[in-house]
């Protein structure tokens, strides 16, 4: 090995150290934070943030975990279809309605969603998990659609129409070649969505009124009210490392999919 590929390498090896710990330094901390307590450490601070009168319960937890579910499955059902449409069929407009779909990403979220709660007011779904569900769908879908689009075009087309000769139409060729050969963009898809819907928080404050379908986001933001008007410092650190457990571990037990996800066509185009 040569001597510019070895300072390479350990180039590499340091910027990627460094990296590692600038992103993972934060959360280190708030697990450290969450630990602490006035005699020294234990778990004080998370037995206060399931026990305390504002704390997080159990029904906030199912709450979250429908809208992330709903919000899943549904960004899955419309970005596959929609991805499989833009990428292996010839329509007129097919061009512009894909980049009018991507302009939304440009479109600031939080400036539509009171327009947005009016509309599912309209549709009698305000102050419902469904109706969040739906409007964190929309926020999901332009990029959703773009990966899948372009996981679908480094399909071979090849495989296409063998099942084609074979007697298959396109929906029996999406759900038996298709689908299979586009499994990392859709772990990668789906992650996405889960991420951004368990963690969503202003979506959630604007669109949820009653207390009693609130998310754990909002039970977390909750907490930050303690004696006094003070600000519980300690269970806001163990809330914050209480949602980011079921995040870290998804993304551990996914990971190679998902870099597949983007390695094997999502980024391509």
């Amino acid at each position: 090995m040569t001597r510019s590929s070895l300072t390479s390498r350990w180039g590499y090896y340091v910027t990627g150290t460094a990296l590692a710990i600038l992103f993972l330094s934060p959360l280190l901390w708030s697990g450290w934070a969450s630990l602490r307590t006035g005699t020294g450490f234990g778990l004080e601070n998370y037995d206060r943030l399931f026990t305390s009168d504002n704390g997080i319960r159990v029904h906030h937890i199912v709450n979250s975990i429908t809208v992330s579910a709903l919000t899943v499955a549904g960004t899955l059902l419309v970005a596959t279809l929609g991805g499989y449409a833009f990428g292996r069929f010839r329509f007129p407009g097919r061009d512009l309605l894909f980049l009018l779909t991507l302009a939304i990403l440009m479109v600031p979220y939080a400036t539509i969603l009171i327009a947005l709660y009016v509309l599912l007011g309209w549709i009698g779904l305000e102050d419902s998990l469904i109706g969040l569900s739906l409007v964190l769908i929309m926020f999901q879908l332009p990029f959703s659609i773009f990966m899948m689009r372009n996981s679908f075009e480094a399909v071979p087309r090849e495989l296409e129409e063998s099942a084609q000769v074979d007697g298959c139409n396109s929906v029996s060729t999406l759900i038996r070649i298709m689908l299979p050969a586009v499994k990392p963009g859709l772990i990668t898809v789906g992650l996405f969505a889960f991420l951004t819907s368990w963690s969503e928080f202003f979506a959630p404050l604007i669109l949820l009124n009653s207390t009693d379908r609130f998310t754990t986001t909002l039970a977390v933001v909750n907490m930050r009210t303690a004696s006094h008007g003070s600000i519980d410092y300690a269970a806001l650190e163990a809330g914050v490392v209480f949602m980011a457990v079921p995040c870290l571990l998804l993304f551990a037990f996914m990971q190679r999919s998902y870099v597949r996800g983007f390695t094997s066509g999502a980024l391509k185009g």
